[in-house]
């Protein structure tokens, strides 16, 4: 607008070696020429209203737009009235870097109510179906959606987070002496109010103290007393050592994890419950729980990673599977008695 030279401005402006566009005047001039008519294509569509007129103005006398020092005045004066906010209907390539808006893009997500319509009904791990974003990257661009959920009329859910999971984590270590149990360098503690419980897959359980079954000062009802032959402080680590016996047995080690993590679960969260402090009426209300889960405790498949994971479909479970769950849970406390954990 100004006139320089385009050799001026690659020398001035462009690193040849990180910017082919400037490694001659003629793609140099290309390249302004592209982004002008770019920049005037978004002044009409989001500029000031004066600055839209003056440009449509030109584009009727001249047949393009054609940019006068008048033109860069009013570009300054529209830039002092208003700082732009960001709207739901807004295209993601107005507020995001080309690369990551063309990843986006190409995955369907065109405006940004789209995008956090597409991350709320993903969850924590929504990065993860687009190419080359990463959990740095997306952390970035949620905690940018929050700050302008106002503008936006929209809110982009408490789990949309590049964490495993929502539910408040504590060092493995720390928590291990309560009655925890360690998975890699955190744990999950779950536990809360059962219409919103806050529920993880077994490899990433932990519970509170006390609903742990532990050892000291919340040892389980049905403990036994006698010396144990499993070195096991608390009813997790028991649940896991009967769990090992299995561990050449992928698919049945799969199988049973299932079952006994969604005990586990419904001990703590809804009956609030030790799994060693259950007696035989918790055992009938489990049964009915199985043939009429909670809505908190089914959802659609997702990854185990998921903060949305859920342990039960929504489809509920066929009367075969409620007495194959039956069977298993059967089998996995009828070891504990024998090893002498439970009385």
């Amino acid at each position: 607008m100004q006139r320089l030279p385009a050799a001026t401005i690659a020398r001035l402006y462009y690193d040849p070696e990180r910017s082919p566009h400037a490694a001659s005047v003629d793609a140099m001039e290309r390249f302004l020429v592209t982004m002008r008519d770019d920049l005037v294509h978004l002044a009409l569509l989001h500029g000031s209203s004066v600055l839209a007129e003056h440009l449509k103005a030109s584009i009727k006398q001249h047949g393009s737009a054609k940019l006068t020092a008048m033109t860069l005045r009013m570009v300054e004066q529209a830039s002092t009235l208003a700082a732009a906010v960001p709207l739901a209907t807004h295209p993601v390539h107005l507020w995001f870097r080309p690369l990551i808006a063309q990843r986006l893009t190409r995955e369907g997500i065109g405006t940004l109510g789209a995008l956090i319509t597409y991350c709320n009904a993903r969850g924590g791990i929504w990065w993860r179906s687009v190419p080359r974003i990463g959990a740095l990257r997306a952390r970035t661009i949620i905690a940018w959606l929050r700050r302008h959920e106002a503008t936006l009329g929209l809110k982009v859910a408490a789990d949309v987070d590049t964490a495993s999971f929502v539910p408040a984590e504590t060092s493995g270590a720390g928590f291990e002496g309560q009655g925890g149990a360690k998975s890699g360098n955190s744990v999950v503690v779950i536990g809360g109010d059962s219409s919103e419980p806050r529920l993880a897959p077994f490899e990433h359980l932990a519970v509170p103290a006390e609903l742990s079954g532990g050892n000291e000062n919340y040892r389980g009802l049905n403990r036994a007393s006698a010396f144990a032959f499993i070195r096991a402080e608390h009813d997790l680590a028991a649940v896991h050592a009967y769990l090992h016996r299995y561990r050449d047995r992928p698919t049945t080690l799969r199988a049973y994890t299932r079952e006994l993590e969604r005990l586990i679960l419904w001990c703590v969260v809804v009956r609030h419950k030790a799994l060693s402090s259950l007696i035989v009426e918790d055992c009938e209300a489990y049964k009915d729980f199985l043939q009429a889960p909670l809505a908190s405790f089914t959802g659609p498949k997702r990854a185990r990673t998921s903060g949305r994971w859920r342990p039960f479909t929504p489809e509920g479970l066929s009367a075969d599977s409620q007495a194959y769950a039956v069977r298993v849970l059967r089998a996995a406390f009828a070891w504990l008695v024998e090893v002498r954990y439970l009385a």
